[in-house]
């Protein structure tokens, strides 16, 4: 039943069916929604690992995709596939989901039947924004999103929580309306330049029918838009970028993060780390770059700048916390900086270690989010200093965080360390002082990384509650060992991934520079025409009013 051709729709649609199963149990059955819920995210997993046998490494191009008509009048379709860049984002997605979801088994006691249609809901939201290839389709992802994460936060959250909740919704909407506008911008743009009989390189000449002159096909755009006029490309490119920026956080939106981090749910908070953060950077090198390169381009000083004050200024923040999952929030800040910062190097190496280290920060990230919950179910305090010595009761937890600790700061061997290397050879060969500032925030994770380690795993246990605190169960090993192994094989054998992104990279890494130029330019329109109401398929387009 599962085959290339609708792999895409098994991946995306698994949780949402699990969600209607959900639905249907009654809410004192906890038990069974907790064990429908993992067995189902468990299934969203294993769907998309026939992607692993089945994507071209060598095709730069968008592969398994679907496309369906959906509303004809506005030239929207249900439009799927993924290429290099999205290919692991769907498969960290797929993993850190259910790894995320088995973590909730104990904590979670209170509306566990909402708190896990919300948690598939949100499933399947992420995965629609690494596999929407229509604009609108991408957008409605965007914002499906967003609704179950503030529901997570804002009922299953600490004491807090509303506040953040609150909060990480006024941020990711404002970008959100700033992104629409870019997207009807460039909607419009094109539809105007049919209608005033310019060229467009992905369609052709004026007088094509209206599914052709009204689309928000992402294949169509990332031809159209790189041969629009510098003033379009540099407010659309600005319009997505906020939008982006916010999610990823880049300074100075960020501070929406260490509020959200702290008060959500363990699990909210690996999946926050994991995977939303990474639809910031995903946005950015899927439309930002390849669809604006001239505004990319104009960009780099600003955006440089802000990626090397992230780095640093997050990891210093780091140093001053007392509370443990604050200051692995803010080493989002800084480690999310060195993903910007390599993918405006503008080129392969800068882009191909960012898009690895956003899969690295998912995986060390997410696993500190869920070793802190750990040590949060067993003693209610995430304050630093109310440990101490835990190594003691708990020597497979002191040496699974250790690992994991490595792999954060960047060790050798350990998948941080391959993402961060290659980032900053990317960056070398454009400027080396934003190289040598940025190795400067490599020095303060260490810092406060190990230094963190050292007061809550090392020496005496001076708090009597420590003394009988149980080492890791197998429910809670099953969460972290996958991480570790991933960590190890990333660190000493990153090929697999680097072949799988290098193909689609080099195509923006082409686009960007110019190296492969639209056939011709596009004329601005006269004016730009509204959609019709309802045109019949072979239907001309409407004349220029």
């Amino acid at each position: 039943m599962i085959s290339p051709e609708n792999i895409l729709n098994w991946i995306l649609f698994t949780p949402l069916a699990g969600a209607a199963l959900v639905l249907l149990i009654p809410g004192e059955r906890r038990n069974l929604i907790r064990l429908l819920s993992n067995v189902t995210m468990l299934a969203g997993f294993l769907v998309s690992l026939p992607l692993v046998g089945w994507f071209d490494k060598t095709n730069p191009g968008f592969q398994f995709t679907l496309s369906a008509e959906w509303i004809p009048s506005l030239g929207v379709r249900y439009e799927l596939g993924i290429d290099g860049i999205s290919f692991w984002l769907v498969l960290l997605t797929t993993l850190l989901g259910f790894l995320a979801v088995l973590s909730s088994w104990a904590f979670i006691q209170e509306r566990v039947k909402e708190y896990y249609i919300m948690f598939l809901l949100l499933q399947t939201g992420m995965l629609g924004v690494f596999m929407a290839l229509d604009l609108f389709l991408f957008y409605v992802f965007w914002e499906v999103m967003l609704v179950p994460m503030y529901f997570i936060i804002g009922i299953w959250g600490h004491e807090r929580r509303l506040y953040a909740a609150i909060k990480f919704f006024l941020y990711t909407l404002f970008g959100s309306v700033l992104m629409l506008l870019g997207i009807l911008g460039l909607y419009f743009f094109h539809a105007g330049v049919h209608q005033s009989g310019g060229v467009c390189p992905s369609v052709g000449v004026a007088g094509h029918t209206v599914a052709e002159v009204y689309t928000f096909s992402v294949p169509v755009y990332l031809d159209f838009a790189r041969a629009l006029p510098f003033e379009w490309q540099f407010w659309i490119f600005w319009a997505f970028f906020i939008s982006f920026a916010i999610k990823v956080p880049m300074f100075p939106f960020h501070t929406w993060l260490p509020d959200a981090h702290t008060e959500a749910p363990t699990a909210g908070s690996v999946i926050l780390a994991g995977v939303l953060l990474k639809m910031g950077s995903y946005g950015l090198m899927r439309f930002s770059l390849p669809m604006f390169p001239d505004a990319a381009i104009h960009a780099v000083p600003y955006v440089v700048g802000l990626s090397l004050i992230a780095i640093i200024y997050g990891a210093l923040v780091c140093l001053m916390q007392k509370d443990m999952k604050k200051l692995i929030a803010y080493s989002s800040v800084s480690h999310m900086g060195f993903v910007t910062l390599g993918i405006f190097a503008l080129n392969q190496a800068g882009l191909e270690g960012s898009l690895l280290q956003q899969i690295n920060h998912g995986l060390s990230t997410g696993a500190l989010f869920l070793i802190v919950g750990l040590l949060y179910e067993r003693r209610h305090t995430r304050e630093i200093s109310e440990f101490g010595g835990l190594s003691t009761p708990m020597p497979m937890f002191a040496a699974i965080y250790l690992i994991i600790s490595l792999a954060s700061l960047g060790m050798p061997l350990l998948n941080g360390f391959v993402g961060e290397f290659v980032i900053l050879v990317g960056t070398w060969q454009v400027n080396r002082m934003w190289a040598v500032m940025a190795a400067v925030g490599i020095i303060l994770a260490a810092a406060y990384l190990l230094w963190l380690y050292q007061r809550v795993m090392f020496g005496e246990v001076t708090n009597p509650k420590n003394k009988t605190l149980k080492d890791i169960n197998l429910r809670e090993a099953m969460t972290l060992v996958p991480l570790v192994v991933l960590c190890f094989w990333i660190g000493v054998y990153p090929q697999p991934y680097f072949e799988a992104m290098r193909a689609s990279i080099q195509q923006v890494v082409a686009r960007v520079h110019g190296a492969a130029k639209p056939p011709a330019p596009v004329a601005a329109p006269v004016q730009t025409p509204a959609p019709p109401a309802a045109p019949a398929a072979s239907e001309e387009a409407p004349a220029t009013r």
